[in-house]
């Protein structure tokens, strides 16, 4: 259902107290004479270029984004703002703000499993995929939550392998879960993985955890105590592996000790790996591949809140961020997973045909829980 807040009048400035630099600091935002979701999208348009700016609260790589924004900026005159912040900061902003005429957040990102634990019909215009000229193609459900068109998915990423093909021909990387085993025994202490400060090695856990304990349902956010009890065959899984495996300290360390020889393989995030490759932080003869047991991946959205000072620069910039032509720039420059179908993700890590591989996190509080569990029967035993 299409939100019926009108926002008339003369936008007067607010201070923010909480965050510096949001769009409070203008002198006044323009006159909307009715309601986001009512006008054309040439209406829109006009209205965005009237009101000038723009303001993007993303929680991550702000200062790889920002010149980036570049292409929206000439395109239309808007200058676009990205302060900095956290997810959870942003968050508690926009709870903070959102009795507020105006508040300071024109575009909120959120990982895609956030309208899990937020209400989105009352806090974001929508849905927006009506009013979007592509909307009809646009993701709205992603990393295990649905916006249900309350947010669009701007930013695909991937779990998977990275490898040394020096050390490793490609017709042998291990694809399930029984040639991981085959390699990890034949090859003690080549294979590493993280267990925090990132997501690429509970993801392997979490994939290797699906398959071994295959009566279990991973996409049951249950975690009560006869679900983990059955976990325990993979436990000793790990268990039984243990002189076999390096445990490193997060997504980082993992690439930096693969492109040191350390490792032969350690599971990557497709982004990461790309945007350290681009920075020549790694070298770029690592490689990536989705093995076929499955590597997580997900992905995050952006929504406009009811309050936002530039409505429809909000909406304009929604509709840049999900093109096709900038969900093609993400891939080249971030190492994204293109989330437009129209994108050409020639220069992504992985083909098109290994996506398919893609499995969902377990959602909480089972993959919490499930995390805990390998850390006190693994790590700590």
């Amino acid at each position: 259902m299409k939100n019926t807040l009108l926002i008339v009048g003369v936008f007067l400035a607010v201070a923010s107290a909480l965050f510096a630099g949001g769009a409070s600091e203008a002198e006044a935002a323009p006159e909307i004479a009715k309601n986001i979701m009512e006008m054309s999208w040439d209406e829109i348009v006009a209205q965005a270029k009237e009101e000038g700016e723009v303001y993007w609260y993303n929680w991550f790589l702000q200062d790889a984004l920002r010149p980036l924004m570049a292409g929206f900026e000439a395109e239309y005159d808007i200058k676009v703002t990205i302060p900095d912040g956290t997810g959870d900061g942003n968050r508690q902003k926009l709870l903070a703000e959102r009795n507020r005429e105006v508040g300071d957040i024109d575009v909120l990102s959120n990982g895609g499993d956030i309208p899990n634990t937020m209400d989105f019909t009352q806090l974001f215009y929508g849905p927006i995929t009506d009013i979007l000229p592509e909307g009809s193609k646009l993701r709205t459900a992603i990393n295990g939550g649905d916006s249900q068109g309350y947010g669009v998915a701007y930013w695909g990423n991937q779990t998977g392998i990275a490898y040394d093909p020096l050390r490793i021909d490609e017709a042998d990387l291990p694809q399930t879960v029984e040639e991981f085993s085959a390699f990890m025994a034949a090859n003690p202490g080549d294979f590493g993985f993280n267990y925090e400060n990132g997501g690429s090695g509970p993801s392997f856990i979490q994939n290797v955890a699906r398959h071994v304990a295959s009566d279990v349902d991973f996409s049951d956010p249950g975690d009560d105590a006869d679900k983990m009890a059955r976990l325990a065959p993979v436990w000793d899984w790990f268990n039984s592996r243990e002189d076999q495996f390096g445990v490193t300290g997060g997504n980082a360390d993992s690439l930096t000790r693969l492109n040191d020889g350390e490792f032969v393989l350690v599971p990557a995030w497709e982004d990461h790996l790309a945007g350290l490759q681009n920075k020549n932080e790694i070298d770029r003869r690592i490689r990536f591949y989705i093995p076929e047991f499955g590597m997580n991946g997900g992905g995050n959205i952006v929504s406009v809140p009811l309050n936002a000072p530039h409505p429809a620069a909000a909406i304009l910039l929604v509709d840049w961020l999900t093109s096709a032509e900038t969900q093609t720039l993400f891939n080249v420059e971030m190492g994204t997973a293109p989330q437009h179908p129209d994108a050409d993700a020639s220069k992504a890590l992985v083909p098109m045909e290994q996506r398919v591989h893609q499995t969902d996190w377990a959602p909480n509080p089972f993959g919490r829980t499930l995390m805990a569990e390998f850390i006190a029967n693994v790590i700590q035993d």
